[in-house]
């Protein structure tokens, strides 16, 4: 405080009462943000009390990593604290998402060893928005069932509708899981692969087949799989017998062997379990262990 009687201060006296540079002090001034109450007769700016707890503000908002016009306009009163805060937290997330996905794309790229043209890839398609990544899946689906008017309508809508989307908050595994499923489902072998399980299923079915057969099927199957497996059934004895019997019916094992040997590909599994992963329910639930069982099952059932 200048010893004059006034009670204001000089930028070095409020910077040795504050704790702040007189350069930062001199730049916050300059910008608007803390402005000088009067001027000395030689011209040096002069700041009384209220400029230290002003300066306190200022100084908890930057820490905050709020930028300079929003720390004017809090301090002018043009905009109320909590205001500004929200909007910040709004920005925040958006970049903690962005660090994230960052963070992902880094890690895989260091597991994998990859090159520059493959991180380059994987970055772009782990940044692709919300809209772009739902139309990489639909233009895979589509391309899948195009023509086949006898696939089964249930099973093409839901995976044409199955939601791929990050979520607001992904793990590193979910980014992870993402841009593996997009580089896989843009491969033109598996594309290829995929069509085939699409084309063998649809000419499987009848005029009076009902919608949603594959579906039941399917989950009859994960269920008697798994209750086989919990309690050690071997694929070739004749309690797997009777339980396939339970699950194909009359239907002839060869042709129910030959539809599963064409979704139950290692590729074709992983597909399933990256999804999973996607939708944070882990890759477990891409029930690749049930499937072997009963892919195991009608081998034993159709080689005796």
């Amino acid at each position: 405080m200048i010893d004059d009687g006034t009670g204001l201060f000089t930028i070095g006296e409020l910077a040795r009462a504050t704790g702040l540079t007189v350069r930062t002090i001199r730049y916050w001034s300059d910008e608007g943000v803390l402005h000088p109450v009067t001027r000395s007769s030689g011209g040096y700016r002069l700041y009384d009390a209220e400029s230290v707890a002003r300066l306190e503000l200022i100084r908890t908002l930057r820490e905050l990593g709020l930028g300079l016009d929003d720390v004017r306009k809090v301090v002018s009163g043009e905009k109320d604290v909590a205001s500004v805060a929200a909007t910040h937290v709004a920005a925040l997330d958006a970049q903690i998402r962005s660090l994230k996905v960052t963070r992902a794309v880094l890690s895989t790229v260091a597991r994998r060893g990859s090159t520059t043209e493959e991180m380059t890839l994987m970055n772009r398609l782990a940044r692709l928005s919300a809209a772009e990544r739902r139309r990489v899946l639909e233009e895979f689906v589509d391309e899948m069932f195009h023509g086949l008017d006898t696939a089964d309508p249930v099973v093409r809508d839901r995976m044409r509708e199955m939601a791929v989307d990050l979520p607001d908050d992904p793990t590193s595994e979910q980014v992870d899981a993402w841009v593996e499923l997009a580089e896989l489902i843009q491969d033109p072998r598996f594309r290829a692969r995929m069509r085939k399980v699409a084309e063998f299923n649809a000419a499987g079915r009848g005029p009076e087949t009902p919608a949603g057969a594959s579906m039941w099927f399917s989950r009859k199957l994960v269920h008697l799989a798994a209750e086989a497996l919990g309690r050690g059934v071997e694929p070739g004895s004749p309690e797997a017998g009777r339980i396939l019997r339970d699950l194909i019916g009359d239907a002839d094992p060869a042709v129910v062997l030959e539809r599963l040997r064409s979704s139950v590909s290692d590729e074709v599994a992983r597909y399933r379990e990256l999804l999973s992963v996607v939708k944070g329910r882990g890759p477990e639930s891409a029930y690749r262990a049930e499937f072997a069982w009963v892919v195991a099952a009608l081998e034993a059932c159709v080689g005796g």
